[in-house]
């Protein structure tokens, strides 16, 4: 210091503090926009899906770089940029789905399908570009207003019978509205069992893909103060992303230190109300109020930090208030005793008789530095009340079992875990009832054995 003020000669290193804190929140900021913008360029650049398409994740290997992802439940989705294609046709024929779109904040803004303004009688949907008039359109059209240039439309069907399932995915039809007399055929694209990663990318590679979604996404009022960030950093609509040699650096610090923000906040959650149990380890996953990520007098900016770094995508359903209705997500980061989960140790997991889901339960854990579906030998990732080899003790409870090695005669209660690689564990509740919502009953601990 020279008196009060910072040395001339230590200016420099003063500007470079502001700019790697800067980037800091940047890298927290950004998490679902970046997850998203990552996701789109695996389904064009690796899957070679267009504008036009869906993407299908069926199997197991599929949905390996999926954050996430439920290890039985297929996926149908793509990704959009509404100013390449203007307002966009959706057609969903009529028949049991569900699904929505939302922006590359992972805003929800439209439902379809059984809960949609369609009610499973299937329908026309046109998706409005954000300031764009919507086209004049008669009966069995629906008016969708984008609050993004880049979009995510996602569905999955509720048949139970496969054909019949494949069918109405094979019924979807997507084309820009300008070429509603001769669209182009609607693919279903698959994966076909590729390596590729969904989850935000590390180094610079951040940077250029926030850099990238930004030349063309609208910017939200409550967002121009970390545009000013980003200009700063180099990052601007119009121009080039060139980093020198010092902003290479800080920003390639900043995204290390960014992440270990991000996964202290996510797999250590000081929300409160997170711990869903006072006396277990168990957190509420999601710590959004809403999909519209605003809280009350503020935006949920670690809250949403929290959910898109460990997860995408999140709608009403899946955090219901309503008996029977919807989802509930429990996650657990840590052992009984406050340990991170090892994938080289032994655990088990005592679930209660009555597991209160009226549809189903399943445990499934996921690798902690890619927070996808564990990529273990046997391509197992999760056990739960749909297994038909599920084990159940006398009185209707469940022992989970986790670890490299089975124990003898659990094999098929067990999930095998990798040493040398941290885990943690999502409880899913498919339609979760009262004994859920009332704490009445209470999943065990995951308890080194």
């Amino acid at each position: 210091m020279d008196g009060e003020l910072p040395r001339r000669q230590d200016l420099g290193l003063v500007f470079d503090e502001l700019d790697y804190q800067m980037a800091c929140q940047a890298y927290l900021w950004a998490l679902p926009l970046v997850s998203y913008a990552q996701w789109k360029t695996q389904h064009y650049d690796v899957f070679g899906a267009t504008s036009s398409d869906l993407v299908h994740y069926v199997s197991y290997r599929d949905r390996l770089g999926l954050i996430t992802a439920n290890a039985t439940t297929p996926y149908i989705l793509n990704f959009f940029d509404l100013s390449e294609t203007g307002p966009l046709v959706i057609e969903l024929p009529p028949g049991p789905t569900a699904g929505g779109m939302s922006d590359f904040w992972q805003r929800e803004f439209a439902v379809m399908g059984e809960m949609g303004p369609d009610a499973g009688r299937g329908g026309r949907h046109v998706v409005v570009p954000p300031g764009q008039d919507p086209p004049e359109v008669g009966d069995g059209w629906y008016v969708q207003r984008a609050t993004g240039m880049n979009i995510m439309f996602g569905f999955r069907t509720l048949d139970p019978d496969p054909q019949r399932a494949q069918a109405l995915v094979d019924a979807v039809r997507i084309y820009p509205y300008d070429q509603r007399e001769n669209p182009a055929p609607t693919r279903v694209v698959s994966p076909e069992g590729r390596a590729w990663s969904g989850d935000q990318p590390r180094g610079l590679d951040y940077w250029v893909r926030l850099h990238g979604i930004y030349q063309d996404e609208v910017v939200d009022e409550r967002d121009r103060f970390f545009l000013a960030m980003l200009k700063r950093l180099g990052i601007e609509r119009g121009k080039p992303f060139e980093p020198d040699e010092r902003l290479t650096r800080i920003l390639t610090r900043a995204t290390r230190a960014g992440e270990l923000m991000a996964q202290a906040n996510t797999f250590a959650k000081q929300f409160p109300g997170s711990r869903y149990w006072p006396d277990r380890t168990w957190d509420l996953a999601i710590v959004l109020d809403n999909p519209a990520q605003r809280g009350e007098g503020y935006d949920e900016l670690l809250e949403r930090a929290s959910w898109f770094y460990e997860a995408v995508s999140f709608s009403e359903a899946m955090k219901s208030t309503t008996p029977g209705a919807g989802q509930a997500y429990l996650g657990a980061y840590t052992d009984a005793n406050g340990a991170w989960l090892d994938g080289g140790q032994n655990y088990t997991l005592h679930v209660p008789a009555d597991p209160p889901a009226k549809l189903f339960w399943s445990a499934t854990v996921y690798d902690a530095w890619t927070r996808c579906l564990i990529d273990n030998e046997q391509q197992r990732g999760d056990r739960g009340s749909r297994d038909a080899d599920l084990v159940r003790n006398d009185d209707g409870s469940v022992d989970v079992w986790f670890g490299p090695t089975a124990p003898e005669g659990k094999e098929s209660n067990w999930v095998p875990t990798i040493p040398g690689r941290h885990w943690f564990s999502y409880f899913r509740l498919y339609g979760p009832l009262e004994s859920y919502f009332d704490r009445s009953w209470k999943l065990g601990d995951i308890v080194p054995v």
